[in-house]
């Protein structure tokens, strides 16, 4: 496709019986890899013509070295954007299908949400369809797997798909047995991209928001992550509390004697432990907090000031958002257990301040505690979906699986602090992403099995 446009630009004619095209030593890769293993970007500029053409070429999205490579491919556009000479705004996405398809495969699926996942919600606008290996008629079944599976694009005055068609044969050599199927092949190329770049003069470029929205993207899902872990240890908080009040409760006798007595409890600790390979490589957590701030995550960083949920070198997620130095990344995180513990009163009148014999001022102590941490619960579960909230603002597609693994549990959740609204809104976020479970199965195939 891309020697095809590069072709039209030269003005090459069928009866040229010439072929143009871009060749790309690297003669130490696999047949089994991708043609371009991260990005590729390329440049193409006639004195004579008035258009200048850069093509960016991620073919690599998707395959079989998964999520991995994927994550690459993000973090050279986002160094593309941010470099002087890089790119800055962007005429057109296109996405390139079979004409023949009739059902878009979990991968294809994959690819496509991917992509339009880097961008700002509006590059919808510009996003079109070439259907490749096309005849003259209209790519109905394929017009029909891109629909059912709600790819966004470019509509015409009729509210249809914007697209082109192309029969990629024009490097076949010319064959008199064949000529006038090649020539009506070639014919129907040339016209579709004519048609191509027609449409590219009618529509304004985009700027690459890429930059700010996929970094506030990964930001909110390091918050949502973030802050179940914090609602979970609220929780175990609330546990601890209430075993106390029982405590106290079934020793009053001693407590009105002020004497010393011992009780046990489940308390809960952190502990440093590996990360699982399976889910990602790296982490980045704070070390005041005790938090894990950006897991999965920030694998590519060499100064943490870089990674995404950082901001003006302090981080966004962590409770006391403590500066990047404060942070480590490793591959070891954060994570709570219990255990069962014995206390005695003393102990326990010491870690409240409390000196009275009396089990009453003591007992109010924890009930206010209780409360602070009820109030704690509400307030980090709202964040969590205010953050869902936004993510669905700035993103064409909300169902990533960061999100979806952590729904049911925040669903839970809000149901309990009485916002059934907003339980009810994540719920239909989770059954649009079952409706489209071929893609999400894809995605956590190569979770599970990819990040190694």
């Amino acid at each position: 496709m891309i020697n095809a446009m590069i072709n039209y630009m030269l003005g090459v004619k069928r009866e040229d019986k010439i072929w143009f095209e871009i060749t790309d030593d690297q003669s130490d890769r696999t047949s089994a890899h991708s043609q371009t293993s991260i990005i590729t970007v390329y440049g193409f500029y006639l004195q004579e013509s008035p258009i200048h053409l850069t093509i960016i070429d991620t073919p690599g999205y998707g395959d079989t070295h998964g999520v991995d490579l994927d994550k690459q491919i993000t973090v050279s556009l986002y160094s593309l954007s941010k470099s002087a000479e890089g790119i800055h705004e962007i005429d057109a996405v296109c996405l390139v299908i079979k004409a023949t398809k009739n059902r878009l495969s979990d991968r294809q699926q994959y690819i496509f949400d991917a992509v339009q996942s880097l961008f700002g919600r509006d590059i919808a606008e510009n996003t079109v369809l070439l259907f490749a290996h096309s005849t003259e008629y209209p790519p109905k079944n394929a017009l029909t797997a891109v629909k059912e599976a709600e790819i966004k694009c470019a509509v015409n005055d009729k509210n249809q798909p914007v697209y082109f068609l192309f029969d990629n044969c024009q490097s076949d050599a010319a064959d008199e047995e064949y000529e006038m199927i090649q020539e009506q092949s070639w014919n129907l190329s040339f016209r579709g991209m004519t048609q191509f770049f027609k449409f590219l003069d009618t529509i304004r470029p985009k700027s690459l928001k890429m930059t700010r929205d996929v970094l506030q993207e990964e930001q909110l899902e390091a918050q949502i992550s973030n802050l179940k872990s914090r609602v979970e240890l609220m929780q175990l908080k609330k546990n601890e509390l209430k075993q106390t009040q029982e405590a106290l409760e079934q020793n009053k006798e001693h407590v009105k004697k002020n004497e010393n007595f011992e009780y046990e409890v489940k308390v809960f600790y952190k502990e440093k432990v590996d990360i699982d390979p399976a889910v990602a490589s790296m982490a980045i957590c704070c070390t005041v907090c005790e938090e894990n701030c950006h897991y999965p995550g920030c694998w590519w960083v060499s100064n943490l000031s870089w990674c995404s949920v950082m901001r003006n070198n302090h981080c966004t997620v962590c409770t006391n958002k403590c500066h990047y130095k404060e942070h480590v990344k490793h591959a070891k995180i954060y994570e709570t257990k219990t255990k069962r513990e014995k206390i005695t009163y003393e102990d326990l009148k010491k870690k409240h301040e409390d000196k009275i014999g009396d089990c009453a001022p003591l007992l109010k102590k924890l009930e206010e505690e209780l409360h602070e941490l009820e109030k704690e619960k509400i307030k980090l579960v709202n964040e969590a979906f205010d953050c869902v909230e936004t993510l669905q603002k700035i993103t064409l597609n909300i169902d990533s699986l960061i999100i979806l693994q952590h729904i049911d549990f925040l669903v839970k959740k809000l149901k309990e602090i009485n916002e059934p609204e907003k339980a009810q809104t994540l719920e239909n976020i989770k059954k649009k992403a079952e409706d489209k479970h071929g893609p999400l199965e894809y995605l956590t195939r190569f979770l599970k099995n990819i990040f190694k």
